[in-house]
Formats: C-alpha cells, sequence, structure tokens
C-alpha cells in the first residue's frame, strides 16, 4: 500500500472519529497541527493561510467544529509563528501535548495532519518532519503513519 493510499483511506474514517472528539482542546490540538504543517517550510505566507483556511472550510471532517472558532484558532497559533517560529511552535506543540494521554485522539491529530500535508498532493519532506516531530511529542511511533 502506498502512502497516498493509506492517506485516502485515513480520511475515509476520519469525519466518524473525530465526531466522537468534538471539544476546544481536541479542536486546538488538529488547528495546531494544520499550522504546524503550513509553517513547516519556515514561513507561511499569505498562500498557505488561503490554503489552509480552505482545507478546513472544505474538510467534512472538520465541520463539526464552528468555523469561526476554527479560523480564530488557527490564525492564534499561525500569529504565534510570525512572532517568532519558536515560541509559535513551542505554543502549538503544548496545545497538541493535552492530547498525549488519550493514544487514540493522538492518532487522529496524526491522520489529520498527514491529510492536511498531502491536500495538495504534495507530502513535502518539511512537512513530513513535522509530523514525524507531532508523532514524537505524543509518543507515537511515525512508521505507524507511513512516515
Amino acid at each position: 500500500m502506498t502512502f497516498f493510499t493509506w492517506v485516502k483511506d485515513q480520511q475515509k474514517n476520519l469525519q466518524d472519529s473525530i465526531s466522537k472528539f468534538k471539544n476546544k482542546e481536541f479542536m486546538d490540538a488538529v488547528v495546531a497541527g494544520c499550522a504546524l504543517v503550513a509553517a513547516a517550510d519556515g514561513t507561511i505566507d499569505s498562500a498557505e493561510k488561503q490554503k489552509m483556511a480552505g482545507f478546513i472550510n472544505r474538510s467534512e471532517e472538520l465541520r463539526v467544529f464552528d468555523m469561526n472558532h476554527v479560523i480564530d484558532r488557527f490564525n492564534h497559533f499561525v500569529s504565534g509563528f510570525e512572532f517568532d517560529s519558536i515560541i509559535g511552535k513551542g505554543e502549538a506543540l503544548k496545545a497538541i501535548g493535552k492530547l498525549k494521554k488519550n493514544s487514540e485522539a493522538s492518532r487522529l491529530v496524526i491522520r489529520v495532519c498527514c491529510a492536511i500535508g498531502s491536500a495538495d498532493n504534495n507530502f513535502d519532506e518539511y512537512e513530513k518532519q513535522v509530523v514525524r516531530e507531532i508523532c514524537h511529542h505524543l509518543d507515537l511511533a511515525p512508521s505507524e503513519f507511513h512516515l
């Protein structure tokens, strides 16, 4: 099974899984993951912001969340990166780390990050490395996600 086949299979299961975790902590972790993937190459330009906002807005899986809250939180995490990349990364990882004790939710965040990274059919090495780092932060093996 190729990585992209695996991602497509995972996307099919995301909506049901995300519905189980419809809460602010989980939403923050997902949105923080989006921001980390967007910042993977060191910058978040307006095109990347629009791509991420568009992905979140169009995503069937993420529609369980209030879009205004999602956009506000995405902008919050992005502003952290714009202020200082180390501070932004730390803040995003802190939000993601709140799920560390919930392995099912943690795995779901990784699956969403993989789906976001591959949304443009170009899950580049910078994006994969960020998702690997998120895996390590959540005590998950990147190999479990074909990374």
